[in-house]
């Protein structure tokens, strides 16, 4: 018998070393590495010893041909069937991760509900928390009369087994990855080779039976969902569930999805009996809005396809301070550094001796350049103290020149604004064939020290 070589890895990144050592070389954490066997094939182990055997050569099969349309289990909740594409493809593998207590749970338990309700068999495998437990949850939300079917496990063999006994399931749910185990493995829930190993053997039962598998995964304090990377490369999709906690909204986002967009969000809000799904987000993130203050841009950004408005909140005070503060949040901190030296270089907005403070209501975060157009309209409107019109929404992206790029879905920014009252848009100069308000007014900035003239002479206000 082979004896066993014993190897030492990494819990954050995965990374295997011969001996052990505080700071791991490839992530540069400490205390991280952990000892652990490689006789049962963890991350390091080889082949077991055995004999070889002949390959089989199998059909070579050309590129033109039918393309099927993947099969999928629609949730009947709208949000997390927009998210993954039209439902959950049948086979596929799901990786849901977010902040303890955000909702992962909430979310997949009124999923399993209404899946059941529709006539699908659903299971509910949880490694943190007793059969009773779940049930007490299950009622609070009222899914308490689903079919769903429970089972309190955490190791790997005994769940494929009972999952083998009856009809094939249409969905398993496993709550979480971090806490199930395999035999095959020498080491300690949640470790990195006893979730990669977990999760290797999960996916190949949804792969070969055709039942659709969601894995709830925990995340670490960066964020990320813990374990090794490679357990985001062997599913299909990557979901994180966001969300603040001093906010009742909750956000769906993903990250990966083999059959569908990238770019798509759904947005909850989280009340007393459950996730309660939110079809029109901008009246959300503008429900306790004062258009009267200084320092308010509304912003029309675009969530995939879907359009989105939110409000950009500056304050630009006198800083005390040698090194003025510079705070974000909900947007990208090297971003806002760029448009504020742009202001400086080219309009002669002198912000060197002031404190910026700069946040984007809600707790929502923006990912998108064009929001550079309503971040430089609500510094100077914070900085003059001239409050911006109450019915303009802004967008478009800013380059280091000066100059207003234009970007792109401005049909469906202005007619989102338009929907919600707003009579005026601000945006980027492209032509006569550009998206144009209906019924309100829009104005288009080719430069930027045009808007900061505006904005400082209250002459939006005035067309308004």
């Amino acid at each position: 018998m082979a004896k066993a070589k014993t190897t030492f890895v990494c819990q954050n990144c995965g990374a295997v070393t011969s001996r052990w050592q505080g700071k791991c070389e490839a992530c540069g954490e400490w205390n991280t590495i952990v000892e652990e066997s490689d006789i049962g094939g963890g991350i390091a182990g080889g082949p077991v010893s055995r004999s070889r055997r002949k390959g089989r050569p199998s059909a070579l099969l050309p590129l033109q041909g039918e393309a099927e349309e993947a099969p999928r289990i629609r949730t009947g909740i709208a949000e997390l069937d927009r998210v993954t594409g039209g439902g959950i493809v049948r086979g596929s593998a799901l990786l849901v991760g977010g902040d303890p207590g955000i909702g992962k749970s909430t979310l997949l338990m009124q999923a399993a509900a209404a899946l059941a309700r529709a006539g699908n068999r659903v299971i509910y495998v949880s490694g943190e928390e007793a059969v009773a437990q779940v049930r007490l949850r299950a009622q609070r939300l009222k899914a308490s009369d689903a079919s769903v079917e429970l089972l309190a496990e955490t190791n790997i063999e005994d769940i494929l087994a009972t999952l083998g006994q009856d009809k094939r399931p249409d969905l398993v749910i496993i709550d979480s990855i971090q806490t199930v185990w395999t035999d095959v493995v020498e080491s300690a829930p949640g470790t990195v080779t006893q979730v990669r190993a977990g999760s290797q053997a999960l996916i190949r039962y949804a792969k070969s039976t055709g039942a659709a598998m969601i894995l709830v995964g925990h995340v670490t304090k960066e964020g990320q969902i813990a374990g090794p990377r490679v357990v985001e490369h062997m599913v299909d999709a990557v979901l994180y569930f966001e969300g603040e906690g001093a906010h009742h909204y909750r956000i769906l986002r993903t990250v990966k999805n083999r059959f569908g967009p990238t770019d798509e969000i759904g947005v909850f809000e989280m009340g007393d009996a459950g996730l309660r799904e939110v079809p029109n987000p901008s009246e959300l993130f503008l429900g306790e809005r004062n258009g009267k203050a200084p320092g308010a841009a509304v912003f029309a950004g675009m969530e995939g396809t879907r359009p989105v408005l939110v409000e950009i909140q500056a304050l630009v005070a006198p800083s005390p301070l040698g090194t003025p503060r510079r705070s974000v949040i909900g947007w990208d901190q090297p971003r806002l550094a760029m448009v504020l030296a742009v202001l400086e270089a080219h309009c002669g907005v002198r912000l060197g001796q002031h404190d910026v403070y700069l946040n984007v209501a809600g707790g929502y975060r923006i990912k998108e350049p064009a929001a550079d157009l309503a971040v430089a309209a609500a510094l100077v409107s914070s900085l003059s103290g001239r409050p911006l019109p109450a019915d303009c929404v802004y967008f478009g992206e800013i380059s280091l020149s000066g100059s207003v790029r234009p970007v792109s879905h401005g049909g469906q920014r202005i007619k989102e604004a338009e929907k919600l009252g707003f009579r005026q848009s601000v945006q980027p100069l492209v032509g006569p064939d550009a998206p144009r308000s209906r019924d309100g007014e829009t104005i288009e900035i080719e430069q930027l020290p045009d808007l900061v003239a505006r904005v400082a002479a209250g002459a939006l206000e005035a067309e308004a």
